[in-house]
């Protein structure tokens, strides 16, 4: 859920926090006080478009910070953070930071992090759910409404679509290495030659593993000659040489050894001493050995330097390192092998090709299936929200076609165009609202009341499933009244059940569902406007209710219907959370 918002100089706000509670929390407020404007700066912080118009007049930027927790540690928000190496503590804080400045660049942070829009949206998307109407949602958009059937019984489809996506993405692959080995000969003669040449290269390199490193490690030494010997000999000299360090060493553990016979307390130090001499004069006897093992070879660093240049050029080409070069030897001879074998290797492909598509198609058609049953009971479940909204005359379909009856483009083996990482399924939501008409696809609706309600009943079904901690209505209500605005505000009341949902309203029967109801003003100092948001207590909310419901002037008349209206909304939802 959404606990803090944080914006600064955004459009007419100057600076403002607004702290949210879990349920329905209902905003109200003149028009033109600023409401939308906290929501779109919502839809900012989850990656919607900016503007420099965002940023207040007369400062440098607009910042929006957003506080998040999310206490499911199975939500996709964790999974999301390890993909783009955002650390999430356990208990399931997430900042969201969006600058604005007006110049037009946006800066963007997740926990801290910079990330690019994208992300930020990424994140956004799992986090809120905005649903207003002027922005086309999840709901609308055709192309997920296979998504949304999906989630709808996610239990029965999430083994499954797995099971198939991992033999799809295997015949993806296997179908891009038959279209590679399947060009026009003449592309593959120059391959051929190109490979040719690159292998014979490298093999007569006779490149070793590590060879590179070990080359520049000997030819290190050998560079290094002179500083190498003469450091060894001036710490042999200084043990062996005139200043006979070792005799002074001796004569050091001989005064020991004879003081310690009548002190026992040097004994301890006799044995220490003791036995760093030995290790000492092992020591000096180990240095002698190595001046006399050090050899300076002109002609093997010549070979050096020039086995060096030839693996740097061959660097250039083929890899960074002479194992990379290596492994890229083997890649390019197993390709070359294909290619002078092309017939055999294409065969082979296509049988495995076969395979794969029948055990794909396999696993499709048991998506399909699933997908048929779900669509019947989200039918069914979709009109029994219609006609709580009182529109009991329309008729909702999941319509799933196949992409198979589609004409598209011949296939290497003919069976698998259709295929995609969905199954071969074509899922679109279609609707009508009045008896006889056909049925329609979602956005082809005309009424904004319908659409409304319509939305409302889809996102009752789906809030649940979709993960969204936090669920935005923006003046969803407009242009609806009476029963039907009665409706509207119970089932929005239901979907804040199973999760947070921050309402923009006009309505007062939605208000007074509220489980917090926030008041938005704007108002006008030193001759600057700014947006105040304050938590209004009970008797507060019975005064704003009735401003709602005579749109002038406040009577007892009006307070006495708003006290009436948050009773009954009282008992409703007493009566629900009951159930």
């Amino acid at each position: 859920m959404l606990t803090e918002l944080s914006i600064k100089d955004f459009a007419i706000i100057d600076e403002l926090t607004i702290t949210f509670n879990q349920g329905l929390t209902v905003l109200t407020g003149e028009t033109g006080a600023g409401k939308s404007i906290i929501i779109d700066a919502v839809g900012l912080l989850t990656g919607s478009r900016g503007s420099i118009e965002f940023v207040r007049f007369g400062a440098n930027k607009a910042n929006l910070e957003g506080l998040f927790i999310v206490e499911d540690v199975k939500h996709p928000i964790f999974d999301k953070g390890r993909e783009y190496g955002i650390e999430i503590e356990k208990d399931g804080m997430i900042v969201l930071n969006r600058t604005i400045t007006s110049s037009g660049k946006s800066i963007c942070r997740v926990n801290g992090k910079l990330v690019t829009l994208g992300i930020l949206k990424e994140f956004g998307k799992s986090l809120i759910d905005i649903h207003s109407q002027h922005e086309t949602q999840s709901l609308m958009d055709v192309d997920r409404h296979i998504e949304l059937l999906d989630l709808y019984k996610s239990d029965e489809l999430d083994q499954v679509k797995k099971d198939y996506l991992d033999i799809f993405k295997k015949l993806s692959t296997f179908k891009k290495r038959y279209k590679k080995l399947s060009e026009n000969e003449q592309d593959m003669a120059q391959r051929l030659d190109l490979l040719k040449f690159q292998l014979n290269e490298l093999q007569d390199a006779e490149l070793v593993p590590y060879e590179d490193d070990q080359l520049s490690a000997e030819r290190e030494k050998l560079v290094n000659y002179e500083k190498i010997y003469q450091g060894v000999n001036d710490a042999y000299e200084a043990l062996y040489g005139e200043q006979k360090g070792l005799d002074w060493l001796s004569l050091s553990l001989n005064g020991l050894e004879s003081a310690s016979e009548y002190e026992k307390d040097l004994e301890k130090m006799k044995e220490e001493f003791s036995n760093h001499y030995f290790l000492i004069e092992e020591l000096s006897y180990d240095l002698r050995n190595f001046l006399d093992g050090l050899e300076y070879d002109p002609e093997r660093l010549n070979e050096l330097e020039s086995r060096i240049n030839e693996i740097n050029r061959l660097k250039k080409k083929y890899g960074p390192s002479v194992n990379d070069m290596l492994e890229y030897s083997a890649k390019i001879e197993e390709e070359k092998d294909e290619l002078e074998n092309r017939d055999s290797h294409l065969l082979k492909l296509q049988q495995e090709l076969n395979g794969l598509t029948e055990d794909a198609l396999l696993e499709a058609r048991h998506l399909h299936d699933i997908r048929k049953k779900a669509a019947k009971s989200l039918i069914k479940d979709i009109h029994k929200e219609l006609k709580d909204l009182y529109l009991e005359k329309a008729s909702f379909d999941v319509n799933i076609a196949t992409k198979k009856d589609r004409n598209e483009e011949a296939d290497i083996d003919g069976t698998s165009t259709h295929l995609t990482a969905n199954g071969f399924d074509i899922v679109k939501f279609l609707i009508t609202t009045n008896p006889g008409e056909p049925l329609k696809e979602l956005n082809k609706i005309a009424s904004g009341g319908e659409l409304s309600r319509i939305m409302l009943a889809l996102k009752k079904i789906f809030s649940k499933h979709q993960g969204v901690t936090s669920v935005i209505f923006d003046e969803v209500d407009t242009g609806v009244s009476g029963r039907v605005a009665q409706s509207i505000a119970e089932k929005i009341h239901g979907i804040s059940v199973g999760s947070q949902v921050l309402c923009i309203t006009h309505l007062p029967q939605v208000a007074s569902m509220a489980d917090t109801h926030l008041l938005i003003e704007k108002s006008v100092s030193n001759k600057r406007t700014s947006t105040t948001v304050s938590e209004l207590s009970v008797e507060d909310s019975v005064e704003e209710l009735g401003r709602m419901i005579t749109g002038a002037e406040l009577t007892e008349t009006s307070k006495e219907h708003a006290r009436e209206l948050i009773q009954l909304a009282n008992n409703f939802k007493n009566g629900t959370l009951s159930k």
